[in-house]
């Protein structure tokens, strides 16, 4: 399932909307290294109903612009890896398109806000111009491949090799983000072991809320260790989260997040959460169903 039930399908040249859903590594388990260097890895992927908005019009030229509570900072040159899906999927044709990014989501935040633009971008923009979407989207990141579906995944290798998994059970999770840059890389090269063991290799069918929980208990992400000690505020927003069925950093940090049964949980856990640190950004939101 992809970006493209987001909006009524659209005719190439006609206007359109996709939502940029954020990622979520319920696990992370680091189970080896390349020699090239990439980190091989085995995680539970879902996206969460939260995420920036991407619009396009028709234009001559192609262009971006951006607005909302995220947008400062954020470029609107080809550093912006929206312009780099364009560019990948207008492969030199010329086409234009008029974009406009709702910048919601929190950069470098382990929650895959780059690559979920990108995503989108691909995702819009092919139907925007009739084009069909490239085989090698890993080349704007580990992360646009599984930014492209919707439900629950797992992801191999450095980030290419998805398998889609049975729905889960309705969950509801809170996001939270103390505003501290984790760079991957330092996170990743400060992990000691990097051949921790994988998940099961088959990931179980959960009949209800407590099964998942109890699944996700005995995973990991073996990037939580060096990402706190790099940033101990990170610990901090798992003990705000202690209330949460599971508490857990996602990806390499520094966005972690608490699960919880129903949606009236976990607004009262964002409520009391943006309370008590209101330079936080916290959100609360579904798990998205397949």
């Amino acid at each position: 399932m992809s970006f493209l039930e987001d909006a009524a399908p659209a005719s190439p040249g006609a206007a359109a909307s996709r939502m940029a859903w954020a990622k979520v590594n319920l696990t992370l388990h680091c189970t080896g290294q390349r020699a090239d260097g990439y980190h091989l890895l085995d995680s539970l992927v879902v996206r969460a109903g939260v995420g920036d908005a991407l619009h396009v019009v028709p234009a001559e030229d192609l262009s971006l612009t951006v607005s909302g509570a995220r947008a400062e900072g954020v470029p609107t040159d080809a550093r912006n890896l929206v312009l780099q899906a364009a560019e990948m999927l207008d492969a030199g044709a010329g086409r234009g398109a008029a974009l406009h990014l709702e910048k919601h989501l929190p950069a470098a935040a382990g929650i895959g806000g780059g690559s979920a633009d990108a995503a989108a971008a691909l995702d819009l923009l092919s139907a925007h111009w009739g084009v069909p979407l490239p085989a090698d989207t890993a080349r704007l990141g580990a992360d646009v491949p599984v930014c492209l579906t919707r439900g629950p995944q797992r992801m191999q290798g450095v980030g290419e090799v998805l398998t889609p998994l049975s729905a889960l059970p309705p969950c509801q999770m809170v996001l939270v983000n103390p505003g501290v840059d984790v760079p991957t890389p330092a996170v990743f090269s400060a992990l000691s072991d990097k051949n921790q063991p994988p998940m099961p290799d088959v990931i179980p069918t959960f009949a209800g809320f407590s099964d998942l929980i109890d699944f996700l208990r005995e995973q990991r992400n073996d990037l939580a260790a060096p990402a706190i000690a790099r940033e101990p505020v990170i610990a901090s927003c798992l003990e705000a989260l202690s209330d949460a069925a599971l508490a857990r950093m996602s990806g390499s940090g520094a966005t972690c997040f608490g699960l919880y049964a129903n949606a009236a949980q976990a607004k009262a856990a964002a409520h009391r959460i943006s309370a008590a640190a209101p330079h936080w950004w916290v959100a609360a939101a579904p798990i998205l169903a397949a």
